[in-house]
């Protein structure tokens, strides 16, 4: 059996992740994922989820890198994971979501995630927990040298 992939996008604004509530088909409808899609024959994987962005959520985005793994959806397809970045526009929900929420890494478990993308969650908000504690390094180092409190 061919496996095709489904991409999906962590996608980081402000040390947040976007989540998004599936609304078809019934069986994950009310359910919360990363956003993306299928890949097209003769796609690449971060053209198809530059693709899916766009069609999904009408913003353009920046793939960056892929989060290590890969979760089975079905027979004959499997999730990657990328991490993106917003180039433009405001993300809403246009094609099978009606919901999009912002969440901290300490909201992330606040929604029930589709099964396959959990992991790759867990390490986004690892990510984003990550780039926090650097940002408060950084500054309080700044802080520091320049003779704050």
């Amino acid at each position: 059996m061919t496996v095709r992939v489904v991409v999906g996008g962590a996608l980081f604004r402000e040390g947040r992740l976007l989540a998004a509530r599936r609304s078809a088909p019934p069986e994950v409808a009310g359910r919360w994922e990363l956003p993306g899609g299928k890949t097209e024959p003769g796609e690449s994987v971060p053209e198809a989820l530059v693709r899916e962005l766009r069609e999904e959520l009408g913003v353009e985005a920046e793939v960056l890198e892929r989060i290590p793994g890969e979760w089975p959806c079905r027979p004959g397809l499997v999730l990657h994971v990328w991490t993106a970045r917003l180039l433009s526009g405001e993300p809403e929900p246009l094609e099978d979501h009606d919901e999009l929420r912002w969440l901290a890494p300490e909201e992330l478990d606040s929604v029930d995630w589709l099964d396959q993308d959990r992991p790759a969650v867990a390490e986004a908000g690892r990510r984003l927990r990550a780039e926090r504690a650097e940002r408060a390094e950084r500054a309080e180092q700044h802080s520091r040298s320049h003779g704050g409190a």
